[in-house]
């Protein structure tokens, strides 16, 4: 089904370009958290492809695509690597980053569900294993730095757009109206939504009749 939205070649890029965004921020964090070269390594790949082999392992594609592409292995490595010796250039055009990883986002919550659906599961599993897809990387990472996962303290909603994504596929499929037009809608809306929560600070809401301006639990 992917090859029949994109050409190979086109996939392979977009993934490619997802997986460094994705690496470059986990690479980021780690230095901010005064990491070691080994440390830098390890969240930048953990950030960039945690999401798509808990995916692959689900829905049983193994090998998973991450130890059956050199490339899909080698690429955080490089943006480790760019972060390790460049991080000050690089934190500068944080906000650069920030809308390529709204991108990747976008990407892997529409390619994780779709992937999903064409291994067998249902239209519902193949949407939740898309939002996994896309911010389970995220998840491991802050786990890992000992931080609340951004999924559950969604300060700016970034599970909210990629759960949006991943259901307008599974809709789509359901219709049977998945085509290279509606995927790049869903990308699109996923996309301009998680543009829209970084730049109005939208959030998720709070439990009922708690208000924002109550402080939050450390």
């Amino acid at each position: 089904m992917l090859h029949d939205l994109f050409p190979p070649g086109v996939q392979h890029a977009l993934d490619l370009a997802g997986i460094f965004v994705f690496a470059t921020a986990g690479a980021l964090l780690a230095v901010r958290k005064n990491f070691d070269v080994f440390g830098i390594a390890v969240l930048a790949l953990v950030t960039a492809l945690g999401g798509g082999l808990f995916r692959d392992l689900v829905i049983g594609a193994v090998p998973p695509a991450a130890f059956g592409e050199l490339s899909f292995f080698v690429t955080p490595l490089i943006a480790a690597a760019i972060v390790f010796f460049l991080h000050p250039e690089v934190q500068r055009i944080n906000r650069a980053i920030n809308v390529f990883d709204a991108a990747g986002l976008a990407l892997f919550s529409v390619t994780g569900t779709t992937k999903a659906y064409e291994y067998g599961l249902g239209l519902t599993a193949s949407a939740a294993l898309g939002l996994a897809t896309a911010v389970g990387g995220g998840v491991l990472r802050d786990v890992l730095v000992n931080e609340v996962p951004s999924l559950l303290r969604d300060r700016e909603m970034y599970a909210v757009p990629a759960m949006v994504g991943a259901s307008m596929v599974a809709v789509f499929i359901g219709f049977d109206v998945l085509n290279a037009l509606t995927t790049g809608l869903a990308i699109v809306t996923t996309f301009v939504l998680r543009l829209l929560a970084m730049r109005y600070h939208l959030r998720a809401p709070l439990a009922w009749n708690r208000r924002s301006a109550v402080a939050e639990e450390p």
